[in-house]
């Protein structure tokens, strides 16, 4: 029989391609139909079949979708392989793979005699003191050197990807038959003991006189229960009614005519039938395309628009994995980017201070406080207005204080209020402190006014001795007629002026004149 199909030599198909950009190459018609006779050739086996990497043929009749590897495995990789389809020799070796798990309850050898870095307390070498579950002993096996702990048998369990995620890894089937012992006995021990009381109602029953009536309420089936499912004879399957009688059907939440349009066919109400009320549980079928994962899942469909009118061999149904993978790494870059040109714009004009984002109830001085005023603007209903506080501890009374620090100010020093002390860790001494703060006053403002008074009879003599000189100097010694006329006129002595006059003044009787 001879060959109905010929290899082309030269050309496109003679050229060497990868399995991935076999894929994602743009095939035509004749191409298409090509491959088809070529792949038809091989099944009928008028052409030998395919050879992997390892030499081996492949099977024209394995189907496509097992032979063809994912993109992300044949990346480089020019010939066809079924490796992802065949377990590593590495993989097929290894116990530890799924079923590998450690030994529970089982114990080393014991020893005789304390061993040099072993656990002080119970003696085993496989943990440290810190370590150790045993109940502390008074005295450790170091010490003691009797009932020396056997020691732990620890394995390191390596799993792989499937073992990891493994439910039932390290289960042991012979706990489920305990428990299923355990409650065949509570199910016997339940029945015996519903038997008993069954015997001793109708006891009671025989004694008053009635009659009895196994098909009344009192009479229950032990394994008899409600059940809520229907079978169907025609389809010999038994299914469940899912309608829950609680809710509230599509069609009774808006009764009038002219509201959205219900499908009784599909049971369906696209649109919102209470579109004034924002607070519906309701708002119709198409309010769900709007939520949750919808907007995510039409931006990836517009991205894949978008990358397909650029030239990108990418599908969004032929490979969703691929192209959600380009998606991310398309809305990072497009995020970094972003935040690049607004550092730039930043950097450039300032105003990093405005970014910051501001709390609603800061802008607008809106809350969810409710409160009734009166007319002269008391609160008569609902909590008091809050006094803001601030970022550092409020209301501290320390060492026995009753006013906070800086409630008293003095001579331009902070202090109590409740004893006037200006000390910071001084202990409170109450009323006498206050008392003791006003007699310093009055001492202090004493001697405020002796240290006045004597700065003013100071400036006085200076003063009057400035005069004199200046006197001297014009050559005037004795008072003219108009002394007391003009400015000196109208000039009071003041009491000063006396004093110093007073200590100034020369007396004939003095005995120490002479000596001035």
């Amino acid at each position: 029989r001879q060959p109905h199909f010929k290899m082309p030599v030269g050309g496109e198909a003679a050229k060497t391609l990868t399995p991935a950009e076999n894929a994602a190459k743009f095939q035509s018609r004749e191409d298409f139909m090509a491959k088809k006779k070529l792949d038809e050739a091989r099944k009928a086996g008028t052409i030998a079949p395919e050879k992997d990497e390892d030499g081996k043929d492949i099977n024209p009749h394995i189907p496509q979708y097992i032979k063809d590897a994912p993109w992300y495995l044949t990346e480089g990789v020019a010939t066809p392989s079924l490796k992802h389809q065949r377990l590593s020799k590495k993989e097929a070796e290894d116990p530890t793979r799924i079923e590998g798990w450690y030994k529970r309850g089982v114990v080393g050898k014991k020893a005789t005699k304390f061993r040099k870095g072993a656990c002080a307390n119970c003696g085993a070498m496989t943990h440290k003191t810190k370590e150790c579950t045993e109940r502390p002993r008074k005295k450790g096996a170091k010490w003691t050197g009797r009932q020396i702990a056997a020691d732990e048998i620890v394995e390191e369990v390596e799993l792989d990807f499937d073992g990891k995620r493994d439910r039932w890894n390290g289960y042991d089937p012979e706990q489920q038959k305990e428990l299923i012992e355990k409650y065949e006995l509570q199910e016997k021990y339940r029945k015996e003991h519903k038997a008993k009381e069954m015997e001793e109602k109708m006891r009671q029953k025989k004694e008053e006189g009635e009659d009895e009536d196994e098909t009344g309420d009192d009479y229950v089936a032990d394994d008899a229960e409600e059940d809520v499912s229907h079978h169907d004879p025609r389809t010999k399957s038994t299914f469940r009614n899912l309608r829950i009688r609680e809710d509230t059907a599509k069609y009774l939440y808006n009764l009038d005519t002219n509201s959205a349009y219900y499908d009784p066919k599909t049971r369906s109400m696209r649109e919102n039938p209470n579109p004034n009320d924002e607070s519906a549980m309701y708002r119709g079928d198409n309010f769900v395309r709007s939520s949750g994962q919808v907007k995510d899942f039409l931006e990836l469909q517009r991205y894949s628009w978008d990358a397909q009118e650029k030239g990108q061999e990418i599908h969004m149904n032929a490979a969703p994995s691929q192209m959600e993978m380009a998606h991310k790494n398309f809305a990072e870059k497009k995020a970094k980017l972003e935040q690049e040109k607004k550092m730039e714009v930043i950097l450039k004009y300032g105003g990093q201070e405005h970014m910051k984002k501001i709390e609603p109830e800061l802008i607008y001085g809106q809350g969810i406080g409710y409160r009734e005023y009166s007319r002269d603007g008391r609160v008569v209903k609902g909590d008091e207005e809050a006094v803001p506080r601030s970022k550092y501890e409020e209301d501290v009374f320390p060492l026995n204080h009753t006013s906070v620090w800086g409630s008293y100010w003095r001579d331009g020093k902070w202090g109590f209020a409740c004893c006037r002390l200006t000390v910071r860790n001084s202990y409170c001494t109450g009323g006498a402190g206050v008392s003791a703060a006003k007699e310093e006053d009055v001492l202090k403002g004493e001697a405020e006014a002796v240290e006045n008074k004597r700065k003013t009879l100071a400036e006085a003599k200076e003063e009057a001795e400035a005069k004199a000189k200046t006197s001297e100097e014009s050559g005037e010694k004795k008072r003219k007629y108009s002394t007391l006329s003009g400015e000196a006129a109208f000039k009071d002595v003041t009491e000063e002026d006396m004093e110093a006059y007073r200590k100034d003044r020369m007396r004939g009787d003095d005995p120490m004149a002479k000596f001035m």
